[in-house]
């Protein structure tokens, strides 16, 4: 019997059932995380879950990379266009970081 750990909902892979991004099991498993003290930081996820997340991006890493790094660009250029939009207020936001 075969359990699907990941779904692609709404342009976006989550963990079935849950809310859970895909984004972040994996950023973590990049960081060194184990599947434990990932399921840790995720008490809505079983660590099978976890487990199955990981094995899901090992399966599809090229086309999950992909999809990282498209979501990186999408929000550099979200990110930018709200700087442009309002200097003013990340020109405060700056200085208050400053002090």
């Amino acid at each position: 019997m075969t359990r699907d750990y990941v779904k692609k909902v709404d342009g976006a892979y989550r963990l079935t059932d849950t809310r859970v991004s895909l984004d972040f099991i994996v950023y973590a498993y990049w960081q060194g995380q184990t599947a434990e003290s990932i399921a840790q930081s995720f008490p809505v996820l079983r660590l099978e879950e976890v487990y199955g997340a990981i094995t899901f991006y090992l399966a599809h890493q090229k086309e999950v990379d992909a999809y990282l790094e498209e979501a990186k660009v999408e929000f550099a250029a979200l990110r930018e266009a709200s700087r442009k939009e309002d200097p003013a207020f990340y020109q405060k936001l700056a200085t208050a970081r400053l002090n």
